[in-house]
């Protein structure tokens, strides 16, 4: 169960390198439209990379699985994706024609053109669309080979092709199989996203709870991309005025889909204004000694969080303190999401439900005024249930510890360096032989240690972070902001 959920994570983390060019092709399709600058050539740029998304999640993938991040897993990467397609259709629709005797029939499956009948009488034998799965099982695919032959040593006659180089060589042979499975079963899986898809649709709010619910449950373990990709990216089908078919929650709404956004919508209500005010609960429930050396802090997260849509920091400081106060938060969230599509709500975001995106994308909502009132509602309901539960259970909150409040993160950086955080960091985190992997995913160290029986929590929040979590005695996670990245690659440098 332990490699499972390191897996997971590893995956999760290894999407947001795809998933972080969506703020940029958002922008540039959004400002080409003729409700804002009306520039064409800006709305091609961003639709370009709205529609060449698989593509990318394979070389994303491919590159945050490998051990190095290196460049050759993403070409592996490309070459995986271009593969596994072409054999998947190639053999599916070699097993169509060989139950076709009408060439005419099979000529026009060939074009994807089919009559429907037919299909429906194949059963599960018909056009298959493996969307932004093929970029992602692409990517898992190149990663893995890399991680296992990008130091294969060959004989001295073939000693070019070794290394590296060997690696996209193995990844299409790879693929090439894997691909030829796919044309077979693919199919059948596809039949359960539609039936999937049509219940999230179809289910009048409970789709749309669930979504929500298991969006904010998946956070801790750093799985919530891998239900992201699946809403966002496969969701249901349109087809836009040049015939291009876009799928997914996300790419539907930015194509002027009128019935997509039903799923982001909600979360607008829960990172602009609820979490916010569970900030803000937070300072109130501070020591008098304390709220102004806190103060800072929470509000910098809370403003990160109605601004920007990042929110781990806030929920990171009392996930952990208060899991049934963050199990509420989860319920929470998915009744705001069934809320705002049971009232027709539709918006949507690149990257996450902020100002920035919320205002920026008015002109492709529908009901979006309708947020900011909703909103208000759910952060006067979560100021309240955080006051609640922090003073009747006593939680530790920042502000509220027995020992003396650790020094700002910020602060930190000034005094130590970056260069000194790290080097503090590593240190205790048992020191560099403890250490067996360590990456960053926004606000968090992802670490494979060796052991973590011996990690202090006192410590690393001495240190500025905000919380650990541990999954088993070697895969944890450290909070420490959205200078996770600037600080890993400093840690990298030590190790």
């Amino acid at each position: 169960m332990k490699k499972v959920l390191n897996a997971f994570q590893k995956l999760g983390k290894s999407l947001m390198l795809p998933i972080a060019v969506l703020p940029i092709a958002g922008l540039l399709l959004r400002f080409g439209q003729s409700d804002l600058l009306n520039v064409p050539f800006l709305a091609k740029a961003g639709g370009a990379i709205f529609d060449n998304l698989p593509m990318l999640f394979a070389i994303g993938v491919a590159v945050g699985l490998a051990k190095d991040n290196h460049g050759a897993a993403g070409l592996a990467g490309a070459i995986s994706f271009f593969i596994l397609n072409a054999t998947s259709q190639a053999v599916n629709v070699a097993l169509y024609t060989g139950m076709v005797t009408d060439p005419t029939t099979a000529g026009k499956f060939l074009g994807q053109v089919a009559d429907p009948s037919v299909i429906e009488g194949l059963g599960t034998l018909a056009p298959i669309d493996m969307r932004h799965f093929a970029g992602i099982i692409a990517g898992v695919i190149a990663g893995l080979c890399y991680n296992a032959f990008n130091q294969t040593k060959l004989p001295d006659w073939l000693s070019f092709f070794g290394g590296r180089r060997f690696v996209p060589i193995v990844t299409g042979g790879t693929s090439l199989v894997i691909g030829g499975v796919l044309g077979v079963i693919w199919p059948t899986i596809q039949k359960g996203l539609d039936a999937f898809a049509s219940f999230m649709q179809n289910s009048s709010g409970v789709g749309e709870f669930l979504y929500g619910f298991f969006n904010r449950l998946l956070l801790p373990f750093g799985c919530h991309h891998i239900l992201n990709t699946q809403i966002w990216f496969t969701l249901g089908d349109f087809t836009k005025p040049d015939g291009t078919v876009v799928s997914g929650d996300l790419n539907r709404f930015f194509a002027e889909d009128p019935t997509a956004g039903s799923f982001m919508a909600g979360f607008f209500p829960i990172m602009m204004f609820a979490l916010p005010a569970a900030a803000l609960a937070m300072w109130f429930c501070a020591k008098k000694e304390n709220k102004a050396a806190v103060g800072g802090a929470l509000f910098s997260v809370a403003f990160t969080a109605f601004l920007c849509g990042i929110t781990e920091p806030i929920e990171f400081m009392f996930m952990f303190l208060a899991p049934v106060l963050y199990g509420i938060h989860a319920v929470l969230t998915g009744v705001s999401v069934a809320l705002c599509s049971l009232l027709g709500i539709r918006h949507g975001f690149t990257f996450s439900a902020g100002a920035i995106d919320y205002f920026l994308n008015m002109g492709l909502a529908e009901k979006g005024w309708l947020l900011i009132p909703i909103g208000l509602a759910f952060a006067v309901v979560y100021f309240f249930l955080f006051v609640f539960f922090i003073k009747k259970f006593d939680m530790k909150t920042p502000g509220r510890e027995d020992d003396e409040e650790s020094e700002d993160f910020g602060r930190l950086v000034k005094d130590k360096g970056m260069s000194g955080l790290a080097a503090a960091y590593v240190e205790k985190l048992g020191g560099k032989d403890n250490i067996k992997e360590i990456e960053a995913c926004i606000t968090r160290l992802r670490l494979v240690l060796k052991d973590n029986s011996s990690l202090n929590e006192k410590d690393l929040k001495a240190l500025g972070a905000s919380g650990v979590m541990k999954a088993g005695k070697q895969v944890t996670q450290v909070i420490v902001g959205t200078k996770a990245e600037l600080l890993v690659d400093e840690m990298k440098k030590l190790l």
